[in-house]
């Protein structure tokens, strides 16, 4: 607590960590925003109020690397002059187009967001050293949590008792409030900035980006994965650069069991997107969407337990298992009958959310070498993106053709299958390589 108190003590880093809080809470209400809006105001099914938010989904995966470096290649203000103008643009739009142009709207909109992570995540890169370092991340971190309790809360009071086109305008308003906070603080992003001060290492920016991802989870993730492909493509750039044109990008660190843990990242990315589907269309049509703050609360506080409890176990569980646990304890939410109950139904799904994600990175970190492990992170962000896009409007496409608590069911079991897939994979990989070394050893 000390360490906490050391580094609040500091303006420039309590503001920042301030500013970015309060910088992620529009995005943290939007995806819950954007659904209610395609299905209450455009009267759209779920299958496509999903599709909308996958394609926001993909847009922000494409576009965090790339904002993202951005920052690192113009400068602070320069960097997020177009993603304030964008934003805000597209999200006072949103409310007024029809569908196709809101498909269109939503990429962009993902495409240029404000990369909030990625700037607090470098600019404390910088401004801390060592330890200290670490505790402003997992103070970053502590404030994410907070933030994605607190927007999925808000969005459904917004929906119900103001209005889901007030509510995308509020966003893109504040988005550009937030992102001309940011660019008035001018936090450092180049090391070179801050008279010399060394920035934080490719290591060290990819274990951020891992904090983030947990601290986002479950209702988060989405916002989050760009900022592993990011960190990703910043280890594999630090590499280049360390050994020039002896370089080779090689794929001789996918192993059967690291494949197996990308299979798995997918399956949880679409497990938690399709639940947070299922909770919205499931609280939709019993006419209290307002309480989705009630059930979000019981689901990421359960995940945050758990987190905090998988960190105490000293001993590493496999995240397949972990994934299909969690996959299996979603299926009864399919039993619950009004707000509380599913609240409660969540819980034990939700203690597992943060544990698999810790998990899945804990393996990748053994299973591959520390030279390859932010590449390996990085496909890793790419493989969770692909499970939270294909996520919405399958779980969508269930809540259409048979109701919520089916979906529910339904997700759980997907999850389950995919986790048999990651295990037959991993099984068909290891004979291959187990051939090869026996036909390897004939020769010799």
């Amino acid at each position: 607590m000390k360490r906490y108190w050391q580094i609040l003590s500091q303006p420039k880093i309590a503001t920042l960590l301030v500013i970015g809080m309060v910088a992620r809470l529009p995005h943290s209400a939007l995806s819950m925003l954007l659904l209610l809006h395609l299905v209450l105001n455009l009267d759209q099914d779920w299958t496509t109020a999903g599709l909308a938010t996958a394609l926001m989904t993909i847009g922000i995966a494409i576009g965090a690397p790339w904002r993202g470096s951005r920052v690192d290649t113009w400068g602070l203000r320069r960097a997020l002059l177009p993603s304030i103008i964008v934003e805000t643009a597209v999200w006072c739009t949103v409310p007024h187009v029809s569908l196709p142009f809101v498909y269109l709207l939503a990429f962009i909109g993902g495409l240029f967001a404000l990369p909030v992570f990625s700037v607090v995540r470098t600019a404390l890169g910088i401004m801390t050293t060592g330890e200290t370092r670490r505790s402003a991340f997992a103070l970053d971190a502590m404030a994410t949590e907070l933030v994605f309790i607190v927007g999925p809360a808000s969005a459904g009071l917004i929906a119900t008792q103001i209005s889901t086109t007030i509510g995308l305008s509020v966003i893109g308003i504040s988005t550009s409030l937030a992102g001309l906070g940011l660019m008035w603080l001018n936090p450092p992003t180049r090391s070179e900035s801050t008279g010399g001060e060394t920035t934080a290492s490719a290591h060290e920016e990819r274990l951020g980006a891992e904090a983030s991802l947990l601290a986002s989870a479950p209702a988060g993730v989405h916002e989050v994965e760009g900022e592993l492909i990011f960190a990703g493509a910043k280890s594999t750039k630090a590499r280049i650069k360390a050994r020039g044109r002896a370089f080779k990008s090689r794929f001789s660190w996918m192993s059967a069991t690291v494949l197996a843990v990308f299979i798995a990242a997918g399956g949880a990315g679409a497990l938690l997107t399709g639940t947070e589907v299922g909770i919205v269309a499931d609280l939709e049509h019993r006419g209290v969407p307002a309480d989705l703050g009630i059930v979000f609360f019981f689901w990421c506080a359960a995940s945050l337990v758990g987190g905090l409890f998988y960190g105490m176990i000293e001993r590493q569980i496999s995240p397949l298992f972990l994934l299909l646990a969690m996959g299996v304890l979603t299926i009864p939410m399919y039993f619950a009958t009004d707000t509380w109950s599913l609240a409660l139904l969540s819980i034990a799904p939700g203690l597992l959310c943060a544990p698999t994600l810790s998990a899945a990175s804990e393996w990748l970190t053994d299973l591959v070498a520390e030279k390859r492990r932010g590449e390996a992170m990085g496909w890793y962000g790419t493989a969770m993106t692909t499970g939270t896009a294909l996520g919405s409007p399958l779980t969508g496409a269930m809540v259409d053709g048979y109701g919520s608590g089916p979906a529910f069911a339904g997700i759980g079991i997907l999850a389950v299958f995919v986790v048999l897939v990651a295990l037959v994979a991993q099984q068909i990989r290891r004979r291959i390589r187990g051939r090869r070394r026996s036909a390897l050893n004939q020769v010799h």
